[in-house]
């Protein structure tokens, strides 16, 4: 099952991760000081991933491509791993657009993880 990770950094800050079902990570997050406004930025990714002008197709310095997801303000929420073509990119951000809005969000921000269910009027968390 596709599923939103939010762990905590090396400079103490929350992230997340948007997570295939094998375990490959789509999309990761930058850090945040607080888990709410974490969990909010994966709101903003399961909402802005309907908008296909949310997406920004890039392309690295060695040729790679990967995608930038942005907000309705222009920040970027997410940046994807890097695929080896565009074909592979694409197939990326519409498996994004797919799975993201009904993925689960689990919490490995603390040593006991926490499956945090989410709706757009409420949140729940329970322990796993």
């Amino acid at each position: 099952m596709e599923k939103f990770v939010i762990t905590k950094n090396t400079n103490d800050e929350f992230q997340f991760n948007f997570i295939d079902k094998k375990g490959n990570i789509i999309l990761t997050s930058s850090g945040y000081t607080r888990k709410f406004m974490c969990v909010k930025g994966i709101e903003s990714v399961k909402s802005n991933s309907q908008d296909d002008t949310k997406f920004f197709r890039k392309t690295a310095s060695n040729n790679t491509v990967y995608f930038n997801l942005k907000a309705f303000n222009g920040k970027i929420i997410g940046i994807s791993k890097m695929f080896e073509d565009r074909p592979s990119r694409d197939i990326g951000i519409q498996f994004l657009k797919d799975k993201a809005p009904d993925a689960i969000i689990e919490d490995h921000s603390k040593l006991s993880a926490k499956k945090i269910y989410s709706t757009s009027r409420n949140i729940a968390i329970l322990e796993i």
